[in-house]
């Protein structure tokens, strides 16, 4: 039975964003950046930044520190005002020549990276903050403590409870006036590793039943493919590609997101076509290339044999798979991950081939 609860005055289910289909054509974003530019002092921090987030769809922007993410974040929320381009909420132009709707009137849900709660006031009244007298006489407060799982702890104070339970106080506060989006900036970084991960399935499952359009800052790899339906990988003010988590890992649009996303192995190649000669061997490539070519092929892609050409330098036990750092002669050095126990122990001498999957070419100069 799909579980649903009332939101923005519609009911909402389970069922996923919608698909592009096979017409490859998009439907208008609940959330839509065109040509955003921001600068401060100095170099323009966003450069003609342009997303779209389709209704319920969770979007990842995933980048290292200072490539912008956090101001694209700001600048939807209205924090920032831009400098040019246009952003639409719902239709709705928020942001644009001459246009700055304030942060509060854009109906956003927006949890903060350390939360934001206020220390002397009560949990129930951190959630009410942003609501209107009806709003809090008519129990929408405790109905969305209810919603996050914290259903009668109204009355205590954000001190007395857990890291986990604070951040959902914060996504409480965030959904209670029935925001269009929510947006969430590092959400999870303040928690330690295990609680992370349980309360970041919680939140997943919880965004998900809602069907509330998400756009969520992480520079967490992981975190970026658990929970976006699509990720746009941010590099110095500029989105490097905009895809699915699958399509960015496997079919990386640049060697930079190739190196940023997952580990990778470089290889030199002499591309013919979709087939490329390197040190390990033939290579199958996803693009036709030609020429010299710099081939980037995941670590799960690489197979370990007996032989003479390389050493077993290091092996990294995982239980559920192992990654084996392989050394060749002249210093080049490879991980190879493979699932189940090693074959291979430290100091045993391998060849190292591709299973035959095909990997990324990029020209080189």
């Amino acid at each position: 039975m799909s579980t649903t609860h009332q939101l923005d005055g519609h009911m909402t289910g389970t069922a996923g964003p919608p698909s592009d289909g096979d017409s490859g054509h998009r439907t208008a974003g609940l959330i839509t950046i065109d040509s955003v530019v921001k600068r401060f002092d100095g170099p323009d921090v966003l450069r003609s930044v342009s997303l779209d987030a389709q209704p319920r769809e969770m979007v990842a922007l995933l980048g290292p520190s200072g490539c912008g993410k956090t101001t694209l974040l700001r600048s939807i929320a209205g924090l920032e005002r831009i400098d040019r381009g246009r952003i639409d909420i719902d239709g709705t132009t928020v942001s644009g020549p001459g246009i700055h709707v304030r942060p509060e009137d854009r109906r956003i849900g927006m949890v903060f990276q350390d939360w934001a709660l206020f220390p002397h006031l009560s949990v129930g009244a951190n959630v009410g903050y942003g609501l209107g007298r009806d709003d809090r006489r008519s129990g929408r407060v405790e109905e969305t403590l209810e919603l996050v799982g914290l259903g009668g702890l109204g009355d205590r104070y954000p001190s007395t409870l857990s890291g986990g339970q604070q951040q959902r106080v914060a996504l409480a506060r965030a959904l209670a006036p029935r925001p269009r989006a929510l947006l969430l900036d590092e959400p999870f970084s303040n928690l330690d590793t295990n609680l992370r991960i349980q309360v970041r399935t919680e939140v997943h499952r919880l965004l998900t039943e809602l069907g509330v359009t998400t756009v969520f800052v992480t520079h967490d790899q992981e975190e970026a493919f658990v929970l976006g339906d699509r990720v746009a990988v941010m590099n110095a003010g500029v989105i490097e590609q905009l895809a699915t988590p699958a399509t960015i890992y496997e079919t990386p649009a640049s060697r930079w997101v190739a190196d940023f996303v997952g580990e990778a192995n470089l290889l030199e190649g002499d591309a013919h076509g979709h087939r490329a000669s390197t040190l390990i061997g033939s290579v199958n490539l996803d693009v036709a290339r030609t020429g010299a070519v710099d081939v980037v092929i995941r670590p799960e892609h690489l197979v370990l044999e007996p032989g003479h050409d390389a050493v077993v330098e290091l092996v990294e036990y995982y239980g559920h798979d192992h990654v084996s750092i392989v050394a060749y002669p002249d210093g080049r050095r490879f991980r190879v991950r493979a699932t189940g126990a090693p074959r291979f122990e430290r100091g045993q001498s391998v060849t190292v081939r591709s299973d035959g999957s095909p990997s990324s070419g990029f020209p080189v100069g």
